[in-house]
């Protein structure tokens, strides 16, 4: 592990340079990271002090010690009076931040501020004194989503030890108190992704980011915990860890198709948070599967960054020509550097995720999602209606959220219903201004509106399984982005056996259900014949045949999250129900 970690880390650092402003005459650019893909500079770019620092001792060359000082001098433009600083260069902007920036900055000084002269040591531990100031002041478990509380913990144990003030090391034992409530039932997933923290959906659902949970929460728990001893917040953590994992692919991508913060979901993780690395290479020694989690994961950071160093967003941004967000990259930074610092080895051969195996299907009620593993398949199916605003939509209408395979990889995945800029400054902008989304679905068009089972906050999921196959049952209506519905019930069905996955829908006559089929654009579409098409890919075949006439869209891109896809469309004719089945050949 500690070999790749490096290596990448090295990558990132390298393409982190290449950004960075060289404008000495002028202040207000000058150290910043200009990000190629937003045209602008993130005012978090100053994270990239911990590891910039870092590759400066490890390799002994000056310039990642330029940069990393350069970087963070930059970082007076976005330095407020209070001790906090802001997500741009307005002060009026949001300074939650302030918490990720300052624990940067202590591990930066606690493992690298050696290599810093005493005048500038002691001016940043000064700036640090000011943002753990604003912190112990400003933060508690419900000061914004839940991610900041309990990251909070984390940085006020870790300032007050750095800093010498017991004050702030009991304020976050105060804050570590009353994280046990913040755990669902009875899956032990983290909830308090949205504003209010505790509020809930029409079906009494909490608010779960997988993203977050994984990439940020879980790892501020986690190193409080283990820089306490708490061993009883530790199991906790542990159980919590292995219930996530269930939402990890065997190549390492994280299922967040239905999560709360799903716009700023990418496969590899969440483009503005940390990354997994830390929590579940720390309670390794609980699980063997942790540390697979960590190197899998790690794997795929790696096979999505570009030749120029930074982490795309997802895995066909280079296909499509589109430029990595430099935010993705240092803030991912941060965990490797972590583990080296800390010299976390791992054993990475001997266990294996739990989406490896063949288990059948497993239930999360309280998002009310089923995952199913059947062969060599694998698929979610989601009706989770908690809305982090109104038409900010993940999955949910019982939608078939994800397809994987052994042989094929990510067969389906789903976007969000129509693409919203959430977060201006943490997402990107489209550079197509065609937004079609990749979640499979059902639709219809009415007086010049879209309606499709996507929008639907009640659809309900059954359940059925034998010997041979288990059979997902959704009764749906069709909704406009309104939340407008029309009056036919519609009834879906997926079919999960070990040779096909098959696609039953029962609606009216002209209705049509959707399947975008993920294929980047290396990959050979065979339109056969009027039922079937083949697409080819690196080691394998997929077919997907329908018992009407289909349809075959161009291929189209979609930044959540982040991949391309072959709209397949099929109609319903008659009374008969629509059948669209879906194989893979290996080759």
């Amino acid at each position: 592990m500690n070999g790749i970690a490096s290596e990448l880390l090295k990558t990132w650092c390298d393409g982190m340079i290449s950004t960075q402003i060289h404008e000495p005459e002028d202040p207000t650019r000058h150290g910043a990271l200009y990000c190629p893909a937003c045209q602008s500079i993130h005012g978090r770019c100053m994270d990239a002090v911990y590891p910039l620092l870092h590759m400066a001792k490890s390799t002994g060359q000056d310039k990642y010690l330029e940069a990393g000082i350069a970087v963070f001098e930059w970082s007076q433009n976005v330095s407020c009076p209070d001790g906090s600083w802001t997500v741009v260069a307005d002060p009026n902007s949001w300074k939650g931040i302030t918490v990720f920036g300052a624990t940067a900055l202590a591990e930066a000084l606690h493992h690298h501020g050696d290599l810093l002269d005493s005048a500038t040591r002691e001016r940043w531990t000064e700036r640090l004194e000011q943002a753990a100031e604003y912190v112990f002041k400003n933060f508690d478990l419900e000061f914004a989503n839940i991610n900041y509380g309990f990251s909070a913990i984390y940085a006020l144990n870790l300032l007050g030890k750095y800093l010498n003030n017991p004050r702030y090391v009991e304020r976050s034992k105060e804050l570590a108190k009353g994280v046990k409530r913040y755990f669902t039932a009875p899956n032990t997933l983290i909830f308090g992704e949205a504003k209010p923290v505790n509020r809930h959906s029409a079906r009494g659902l909490l608010p779960v980011d997988l993203g977050y949970n994984v990439e940020e929460s879980l790892n501020g728990l986690a190193l409080y915990a283990q820089s306490e001893n708490d061993e009883e917040l530790l199991d906790l953590i542990d159980r919590s860890l292995a219930s996530h994992l269930e939402f990890m692919l065997p190549d390492g991508g994280w299922d967040n198709s239905w999560g709360t913060r799903q716009f700023k979901w990418t496969y590899w993780g969440s483009r503005t948070s940390d990354g997994c690395q830390i929590t579940y290479s720390l309670l390794a020694d609980r699980n063997a599967a942790f540390a697979k989690a960590a190197f899998k994961n790690t794997h795929l950071l790696q096979r999505c960054t570009s030749r120029d160093g930074l982490l795309y967003g997802g895995l066909h941004y280079e296909q499509e020509g589109i430029e990595p967000c430099v935010h993705h990259t240092f803030t991912h930074a941060k965990p490797l550097t972590f583990l080296l610092d800390h010299a976390i080895e791992l054993k990475t051969h001997v266990a294996h995720l739990p989406r490896e195996d063949r288990y059948g299907i497993r239930s999360f009620p309280e998002i009310a999602t089923h995952l199913v593993s059947i062969g060599p398949w694998r698929g979610t199916i989601t009706a989770y209606d908690f809305l982090y605003r109104p038409n900010v939509q993940q999955a949910t209408g019982g939608a078939l959220s994800l397809l994987w395979h052994e042989a094929a990889g990510l067969l389906c995945s789903a976007s969000m219903a129509q693409y919203v800029l959430v977060e201006p400054h943490n997402q990107q902008t489209p550079s197509n201004p065609e937004d079609l989304p990749l979640t499979p679905r059902l639709e219809c068009e009415r007086q010049g509106q879209t309606y499709s089972n996507l929008f639907d906050l009640s659809a309900e999921v059954t359940v059925k399984s034998d010997s041979e196959s288990t059979r997902f049952d959704v009764d749906t209506h069709l909704t406009n982005d309104a939340y407008v519905s029309l009056p036919n019930s519609c009834h879906l069905s997926y079919r999960f056996a070990y040779e096909s996955v098959s696609i039953e829908v029962e609606a009216p006559t002209s209705y049509s259900f959707v399947l975008p089929i993920i294929s980047s654009s290396n990959e050979t579409i065979d339109h056969t014949d009027a039922c079937e098409v083949l697409i080819t890919k690196q080691k394998s075949r997929v077919r997907v045949r329908s018992n009407n006439p289909i349809s075959v869209g161009h291929r189209f891109f979609n930044l959540v999250p982040g991949l391309q896809a072959v709209p397949i469309k099929a109609k319903i004719e008659g009374d008969s129900p629509l059948v669209i089945n879906i194989s893979v050949d290996s080759i």
